[in-house]
């Protein structure tokens, strides 16, 4: 399944009884073996955890972070430019190269594309905005930008990546892959992790970073006064100035997946995760009712909807996300797990500086005297 475009904003979230209910049996015959739950910024930064642990009424995630068999918060590798999460989930799916999300390849496969030898980079056409004292990466989740458009502007980059010796491959509106086998040592951090932030600390770094300058002011030229552009000022939509990559993985390296690794499904997710997810999920109601088709095999639920209200300080709109989970998500979680269609529910849950883990199981959740608490959040 091709990619979708990136979607930072509140997708639908089931709300009625009859979704809940829905939500709770699974529908599936067999227990799975283990479901992971990777939840972007659901980690409260320590500034504002007291208030908003004391703001958030989820009774279900309680039990989940304080029953568990196993739990340990791990701060942040600082030499590698990926969020925690994204650190994670690299191993996780074993897509890194010394620690680094190295993604490229599998998200051309998840494409459709066959990546030839060499080494491969994700592109991300973006815009960036020129703050007063600094640059700064605007939202790709507001470009809204629509296939034929991104056809257009890549189309017209197409030569001047040639001319450079790099190969550009499509891959959807928001992902194009470019191969620059000379750049195999150049160090880039995820969008992710450079959104919102000064882009002078988090531009590629190394031997080949002058030559990715060089490429990007000639596209930034070029995109300058495209017709795709203009009618998008026209229309009061941002324009497309530039592009980010990152993700480089070398496709010997990195061969296709095992089918024995974990299945993944991104929920609200964008960009990288949503290239390498076997499913997208807009309903998850409907994905617990799918589930039992992968019974026996590892999941992990990548959930990020609360993501952008952290990011942008928007902690009632945050409270509000972990609410709705509360019920559409952590809630039938464990209910599954009591049940025994679920045998072991794992927890990854991040904020810019660290990831907490936990781990639980049905006979984890029978340890009564402990009492559910979100503490463990603080």
């Amino acid at each position: 399944m091709p990619p979708q475009a990136f979607a930072a904003s509140l997708f639908y979230l089931p709300g009625s009884a009859a979704d809940h209910s829905r939500a709770g049996h699974f529908a599936y015959n067999h227990g799975m073996s283990q479901i992971t739950l990777v939840l972007p910024f659901a980690l409260p930064i320590p500034e504002f955890a007291p208030d908003l642990v004391r703001a958030l009424e989820a009774p279900a995630l309680a039990s989940l972070l304080s029953r568990t068999s196993s739990h340990a918060r791990v701060q942040v590798d600082d030499a590698i430019r990926a969020l925690p999460h994204e650190q994670w989930l690299a191993r996780a799916l074993g897509l890194h190269d010394a620690g680094r999300p190295a993604l490229a390849t599998a998200a051309m496969r998840a494409c459709g594309l066959t990546p030839e030898a060499g080494t491969w980079f994700i592109v991300n056409p973006v815009h960036i905005e020129i703050a007063r004292t600094h640059l700064m990466m605007g939202d790709p989740g507001m470009l809204h930008l629509l296939e034929a458009d991104s056809r257009a502007l890549f189309d017209t980059a197409l030569p001047y990546f040639e001319e450079a010796g790099h190969t550009l491959v499509y891959g959807d509106a928001g992902t194009w892959f470019m191969r620059a086998d000379d750049w195999a040592d150049l160090d880039t951090s995820t969008l992710d992790a450079a959104l919102g932030m000064d882009l002078t600390d988090w531009m590629p770094i190394g031997t080949r970073a002058a030559a990715f300058r060089r490429l990007q002011n000639e596209v930034q030229i070029l995109w300058h006064t495209h017709p795709v552009n203009l009618a998008r000022e026209a229309r009061r939509l941002t324009p497309v100035n530039a592009f980010w990559i990152w993700g480089g993985a070398d496709a010997a390296r990195f061969p296709a997946p095992d089918a024995r690794a974990p299945k993944l499904a991104a929920f609200a997710a964008h960009g990288g995760v949503n290239a390498l997810a076997d499913t997208l999920v807009d309903d998850l109601a409907r994905f617990f009712v799918d589930l039992g088709a992968g019974a026996g095999r590892d999941t992990i639920l990548y959930c990020a909807n609360a993501a952008p209200y952290a990011v942008g300080a928007d902690w009632g709109g945050w409270i509000n996300q972990l609410q709705q989970l509360e019920a559409a998500l952590f809630a039938p979680i464990l209910d599954a797990l009591m049940k025994g269609r679920v045998r072991k529910v794992a927890l990854v849950l991040s904020h810019r500086d660290a990831h907490a883990e936990f781990s639980t199981t049905a006979l984890a959740q029978r340890t009564f005297w402990r009492r559910p608490t979100l503490d463990r959040l603080l």
